[in-house]
């Protein structure tokens, strides 16, 4: 015979492994120090730079005067 499961204790501990998987998330985006934040948004303005740098014109364009 089958186990009897008790739907809502089913429910809310589906429901608080979500809220802890939530929580890691923000902890990992929002928890980091100033420093290390500042160094993430230069890294990522300079790989930018690049590629914009790096991104072919095509024929015709007006910038090429």
């Amino acid at each position: 015979m089958a186990e009897i499961t008790n739907l809502n204790r089913y429910r809310k501990a589906q429901a608080r492994a979500e809220a802890r998987r939530q929580a890691d998330a923000n902890a990992a985006r929002f928890g980091r120090p100033k420093a290390e934040r500042e160094a993430e948004a230069a890294r990522q303005d300079r790989a930018s730079r690049t590629l914009d740098q790096h991104r072919i014109a095509p024929e015709g364009d007006a910038d090429d005067r």
